[in-house]
């Protein structure tokens, strides 16, 4: 008989962000707090969409935080900047889900975060999401489901495509982060138009907002979208703190991954993919339409301004976008060209 495979033994960045941890939530929980569940937006497939999970499916979204109160998603969502970082999450967290009329039981990881792929049958639209961890408060959200009459996928980056942040910029970034509330930041002007347009000649249109920055986050970022009229879509970000293995997470990994399980999981779809080319976008996408160029099309940039481009990456020169193969690769200083300019190659 073989030996068990063993476990991969923790970095020891997150052996010590676990340790820290597991003391902050023991203090909270004598203090009267317990589990709350915070439910973010997620993404599903109806009956008939060729999926490889073979049944209709949705992909489901949560974090699991100690907190006081009956309802703590108002604080949640005005927290300003760095208040939002200052979390204890639950690791490994047992969860009740409920959707569509089921009940499925879940584990959160050592981050307190909850990303399950359940089986069940919804149709196409939005649907309500409750999770409940174990001796805690239930926490609502919902599930985007895609229809097999959808013909079209926009995938978003928010950092200087939707959102003008300056994020490269390590001091203004840690600003915009840490202390500004994200409300006062400002839109990319025409981007929530170009999304809305594209949605309105495909109807059914799937929007996914897709970001290197952290699940903390998550609750400004629906406010700024919703406040500046973007397409409703689910956040794919990613966890604050250290990875199992190293001391930083890869954003370029993340972004690559996550495309290419979209790609798979909605194989019906051919995708919008919008960016900046201020970092890693151009290579990233050209990446993927390499890849299945079927699959993709057209590629968005907005253009930074010159001072942008400096403060972005230095002297460093930009990334190519060459070598899309066919895939249109359109570029615009911001959503009103970007629109002018997929209209004339005939992909709006």
């Amino acid at each position: 008989m073989n030996a068990p495979a063993e476990t991969p033994a923790l970095h020891v960045a997150a052996v010590l962000e676990d340790a820290v941890n597991r003391v902050a939530v023991g203090v909270l929980r004598r203090r009267g707090w317990v589990p709350h569940a915070q439910v973010h937006r997620g993404y599903g497939a109806a009956a008939g969409v060729p999926a490889p999970h073979g049944v209709p499916w949705v992909r489901v979204f949560g974090r699991i935080l100690m907190a006081r109160g009956q309802d703590p998603y108002r604080a949640w969502v005005r927290t300003r900047g760095w208040r939002s970082f200052i979390t204890a999450q639950v690791e490994h967290a047992p969860v009740v889900v409920e959707v569509g009329g089921h009940r499925f039981d879940v584990r959160a990881d050592r981050a307190g975060l909850v990303d399950a792929v359940l089986s069940v049958d919804l149709p196409p639209g939005r649907h309500p999401v409750v999770m409940t961890p174990q001796g805690g408060e239930p926490g609502r959200g919902e599930v985007v489901v895609v229809g097999r009459e959808a013909d079209v996928g926009l995938v978003s980056d928010i950092d200087d495509t939707v959102m003008v942040t300056w994020l490269p910029r390590p001091f203004i970034a840690a600003w915009n982060t840490f202390v500004r509330h994200e409300t006062a930041r400002a839109e990319v002007p025409g981007m929530a138009e170009l999304y809305r347009e594209v949605a309105r000649r495909h109807p059914g249109t799937f929007v996914v907002y897709l970001s290197t920055g952290a699940w903390n986050t998550a609750p400004f970022l629906r406010r700024f979208l919703r406040k500046h009229g973007f397409p409703v879509g689910p956040l794919l970000l990613t966890d604050w703190g250290p990875t199992n293995t190293g001391w930083f997470r890869s954003g370029r990994e993340h972004k690559l991954s996550a495309l290419r399980r979209l790609r798979i999981e909605m194989p019906h779809l051919t995708w919008l993919l919008v960016g900046d080319d201020g970092q890693h976008d151009p290579d990233i996408y050209s990446t993927v339409a390499r890849e299945a160029p079927e699959a993709v099309r057209a590629v968005l940039l907005r253009e930074l301004s010159p001072a942008e481009q400096v403060l972005s990456r230095g002297l460093t020169p930009p990334e190519s976008d060459e070598g899309a193969g066919p895939v249109p690769v359109l570029h615009g200083g911001d959503g009103h060209r970007l629109a002018e300019r997929l209209d004339a190659v005939g992909r709006l």
